[in-house]
């Protein structure tokens, strides 16, 4: 008999030893090296991806293509963030917190598929046959081109997704599949690495398109090797508190589309539905004649959004001064503040700051800038900013006032609510026109606190 070989895998990064170590060196996690056999040194001719179909290499006009084909999910959102649809043959990895909505997202669009007359399999490991048709019904799913199925068993999955030739094959998740080839537990990274590589295989072979559900860590990141999300086509993560109404999907990698499109969700009785104006949606119950609260014109993609910044300063009660950020980078706002602190003369050590980006979303853009000293400023103050202004800008190291892009789409959004005024870059300025907006160009930082006092 040949002797079994083994090896170290870090669950968490995938890397490889041949001896235990309590610390990866790859990654810094603790205790995260397990034991696996390894079948590639065995010998072993057992291999989940093997079936015997093999291609020759071909020139491109050897190649027939029909086109950007893609299956609507006639969800307006999330065929935002997918670029149109699922296109046929491709995979997506969709992650995110427990109990955001990813399954329930998931079967509102097969319904939506199957009364389009495409054919769907769906795959639970997590749920039994009876879960699925109570789930089923409560998000009324009646179309009878959707098939369900329980079960974890890679090499059974593969043989009937060939029988069954569905279009569509979701699978929910993929840490729950698990081949008896590979002697790990299901959810380990040789598992994860091994059946992705596999359904991929005959997703491309066969042009099958499938969604696979992804668990995540503590962290935030899908749980698994890094390899995981350079194999799929497209990586969508699920955002957003579960005790909040609202919910956004958000891409990370897409070769079919844009990666900076966002898409927003609402959590209703009847499931998720989108949301048409994510503009309003940010600024309700906005408070009015306040200190500290802002409306700064961001870019998602290719839509412009409007979102309420808060900023709150007190004296602080201890010797080191406490500093949080919420939706939005925390290093920026400790820059922004030694700015303040350099540009203005502004003594910030005293106090408490807090930055808040209101409705749960996440905005990691440049034109925050100058809406974050506005806020601090502000509360710092006690006076109030305007509330048919909304301010925008990037803030340099020197306390200068950058240009930034696509203003004219900002502006726009802004009108349609009733802003009445904006503070822009002064760069921005040159050909910019938008009737019934008074613009208040800037170059630095004291020019814009100053229209504000």
């Amino acid at each position: 008999m040949a002797k079994k070989k083994s090896i170290f895998v870090c669950q968490n990064c995938g890397y490889e030893s041949p001896k235990w170590m309590g610390k990866c060196p790859e990654c810094d996690q603790w205790n995260t090296m397990v034991e696996e056999l390894d079948l590639a040194r065995m010998g072993s001719k057992e291999n989940t991806r093997e079936r015997g179909v093999y291609s020759r290499p071909k020139s491109l006009a050897e190649i027939t293509y029909t086109g950007d084909t893609r299956y609507p999910t006639l969800n307006e959102e999330f065929d935002r963030v997918l670029g149109g649809g699922i296109v046929p043959g491709g995979m997506i990895l969709l992650g995110g917190d427990p109990g955001i909505g990813k399954s329930t997202l998931l079967l509102q669009t097969t319904e939506a598929l199957g009364n389009q007359g495409y054919k769907i399999l769906y795959i639970s490991g997590e749920e039994s046959e009876q879960q699925l048709k109570m789930r089923g019904e409560r998000m009324h799913v009646k179309s009878e081109n959707i098939s369900f199925l329980s079960e974890i068993n890679i090499p059974y999955l593969l043989t009937i997704i060939l029988e069954e030739r569905p279009d569509i094959v979701i699978i929910d998740s993929i840490q729950t599949m698990y081949s008896p080839d590979i002697t790990s537990a299901p959810g380990s990274v040789s598992q994860i690495r091994e059946n992705t590589g596999a359904l991929m295989q005959l997703a491309k072979k066969d042009n099958i398109s499938m969604v696979l559900v992804g668990h995540v860590t503590k962290d935030g990141a899908i749980a698994g090797p890094r390899v995981l999300e350079h194999i799929v086509d497209t990586v969508l993560y699920f955002e957003g508190e579960k005790y909040h109404a609202y919910r956004v999907l958000r891409g990370v990698k897409n070769r079919f589309g844009s990666t900076n499109e966002i898409g927003i969700f609402e959590m209703t009785e009847n499931g998720l539905e989108s949301v048409a104006n994510p503009s309003e949606m940010m600024l309700d119950s906005r408070p009015k004649n306040t200190c500290g609260s802002v409306v700064v014109p961001c870019i998602e993609g290719t839509r412009p959004l409007l979102i309420e910044l808060q900023g709150l300063v007190s004296p602080t009660g201890f010797g080191n001064p406490r500093r949080m950020a919420t939706g939005m980078d925390y290093n920026r706002m400790v820059l922004l503040m030694a700015i303040m602190e350099k540009r203005l003369g502004i003594q910030m050590q005293s106090v408490d700051a807090y930055i808040n980006v209101v409705g749960g979303i996440k905005v990691d853009e440049p034109a925050l800038d100058l809406g974050v000293i506005a806020v601090l400023y502000s509360s710092l103050r006690d006076f109030q900013i305007p509330g048919d202004l909304m301010i925008l800008g990037e803030v340099g190291l020197t306390g200068e006032v950058r240009n930034i892009q696509h203003i004219e789409k900002r502006l726009i959004e802004g009108k349609k609510l009733g802003f009445k005024r904006c503070i822009i870059p002064k760069g921005n300025q040159k050909g910019l026109k938008v009737a019934g907006m008074e613009i208040l160009p800037v170059d630095n930082i004291r020019s814009a606190l100053d229209i504000l006092m």
